[in-house]
């Protein structure tokens, strides 16, 4: 199964013992939207509600840190998704959220998952079947493992500062990039010194869908991207840095790790450097 996937791939393949179908959605900074109710509202066939905005670290004071490898597990186990499914994520959020659960997946040890290509826009737009209300499926097992590798902590931000050994990609608004904007979360303004702005919704054709790899490689090409250098992405929470990371492993890069604090951690804190204006 390919990182992603088609709705027409989709819908020849729905109803196979192995596939499960996950809808992703999550409004990060949208309170007046209930994620959980537009999916019982609509979903496509077969969809379990993966709940991403409860899918974190309670134990931390920031809005969507990473969680423990069990309660990751608790989660996938609860919801029917198994030792050997293949998992097609979707979002119908205007942060992509798909990328941040496909970023969890493969981190906690699952390789056959993707994305759905347009999410469930597209998928209504081609007239496609949908359900009402909740599905729920037989608990299965499910081996967990965290891998580190993928993931920068505060303190590595902050060699990283030091040594430039890893290049910073920044997925929010060039004008929270800048500074000109203030920050939705009322933190401090600006960038981290020497990272690089590629704002998420430009990797998107006007149907939701991916560009396809030149034009994504252009897209990073112009943010100033040197694809022989280790990559860091971040956002404002680590939501949409996602969308980035999941972008450069469509285009083959492998090097790349998402900062999970982001600007919510960074920007917080009086002792870490600001930078403001363009890159």
């Amino acid at each position: 199964m390919d990182m992603l996937v088609s709705t027409e791939w989709l819908a020849g393949e729905l109803g196979a013992n192995d596939l499960r179908v996950v809808d992703a959605t999550y409004f990060a900074l949208d309170a007046g939207r209930d994620a959980q109710g537009e999916y019982e509202a609509r979903h496509l066939p077969g969809a379990v509600f993966l709940d991403l905005g409860n899918l974190k670290d309670d134990t931390s004071s920031l809005p969507s840190m990473l969680p423990s490898a069990e309660k990751f597990a608790s989660r996938m186990q609860s919801l029917g998704l198994g030792d050997g499914s293949r998992i097609v994520l979707y979002d119908n959020s205007p942060h992509r959220t798909a990328a941040r659960a496909w970023f969890m997946f493969r981190m906690f040890g699952v390789n056959q998952v993707a994305i759905l290509d347009g999410g469930i826009a597209k998928w209504i737009a081609e007239r496609r079947p949908v359900e009402q209300g909740k599905v729920a499926l037989r608990h299965r097992h499910f081996t967990v493992w965290r891998d580190p590798a993928p993931v920068r902590d505060l303190a590595q931000m902050k060699a990283n500062l030091a040594s430039g050994a890893e290049q910073v990609l920044d997925a929010r608004g060039a004008k929270r990039f800048t500074g000109e904007e203030v920050d939705p979360r009322g933190l401090a303004a600006g960038h981290i010194p020497g990272s690089r702005n590629l704002p998420y919704e430009r990797l998107f054709n006007e149907d939701g869908t991916f560009k396809d790899k030149a034009e994504l490689r252009a897209e990073f090409d112009a943010a100033g991207v040197d694809w022989n250098k280790p990559m860091i992405t971040t956002c404002g929470s680590g939501i949409t840095a996602a969308v980035l990371l999941f972008a450069a492993a469509l285009l083959g890069k492998e090097d790349v790790a998402l900062y999970d604090g982001s600007w919510s951690e960074w920007g917080l804190l009086p002792d870490t450097e600001k930078a403001i204006g363009p890159a």
